[in-house]
């Protein structure tokens, strides 16, 4: 069952399916760790989903161009909507394709963003629903060819953002150094402040030089199940 819902940022609306895999926290935070973009530039954004990530960005960062990229026929088809929904059709545009054999050129954009599937093939609970099972195992693409494609895709000293889980942090630094891709930003986002992190926010450089900074921790709710004041920044930001 579809539904249209409004994202309470600069009257932003996005279309979800409840029946299917909708946005969560994750994705608009990863908006937010992105902010320091430059005005005017292009993005693509892997693995898209409903879209929410690039229909934010094109608010938030004032993009030229956004290319959502997404496997799934009609989720990409409801993400197309999505941009029509909010008139985006000039800057944005959402392309039915496997991140692996993608028709982009190389090269050729200025930042990528993604929220991939964080879960190992064969790891965690499996949703019986498809959508599900794509979005958060990694069964289309793995990690490592992820990344590849994300450096592929970069200009050089364009950046990727990321977000992912803190248990394979060890692993995304590899790859992503493996295809020249140098950590820069890390942000560490916990459920409450007596909880462990459950995720990680990322920034990384092409060809940029070593230097990491690790940034304050990020919390969502404070011990009484309110959002903490720096969320419910994040949500009235764009009203």
């Amino acid at each position: 069952m579809e539904r249209i819902d409004d994202l309470q940022y600069k009257g932003l609306k996005i279309i979800q399916n409840t029946d299917g895999f909708c946005f969560g926290v994750d994705s608009v935070l990863l908006t937010e760790f992105a902010k320091d973009m430059k005005k005017n530039k292009t993005i693509v954004d892997l693995g898209t989903g409903t879209g929410i990530i690039g229909i934010l960005l094109s608010k938030k960062v004032e993009a030229s161009k956004v290319i959502g990229i997404e496997i799934q026929k009609d989720v990409a088809e409801m993400a197309s909507r999505s941009v029509e929904l909010n008139n985006l059709q000039n800057i944005m545009q959402i392309l039915n394709e496997d991140v692996k054999s993608l028709s982009l050129e190389k090269n050729s954009f200025d930042y990528v963003v993604t929220n991939p599937p964080y879960k190992k093939i064969g790891t965690g609970i499996i949703n019986k629903e498809d959508k599900q099972i794509i979005s958060r195992h990694e069964t289309t693409v793995n990690l490592d060819e992820w990344l590849k494609v994300a450096s592929n895709l970069l200009k050089d000293n364009g950046a990727i953002y990321m977000v992912h889980r803190p248990e394979r942090l060890n692993e995304i630094i590899e790859n992503l150094r493996k295809y020249r891709l140098e950590p820069k930003r890390i942000r560490f986002v916990y459920p409450k402040v007596s909880k462990d992190a459950n995720l990680v926010l990322i920034k990384a450089v092409k060809y940029a030089n070593s230097f990491l900074k690790v940034e304050k921790p990020l919390i969502i709710y404070n011990e009484d199940g309110s959002y903490t004041d720096e969320i419910l920044k994040i949500y009235e930001e764009g009203k």
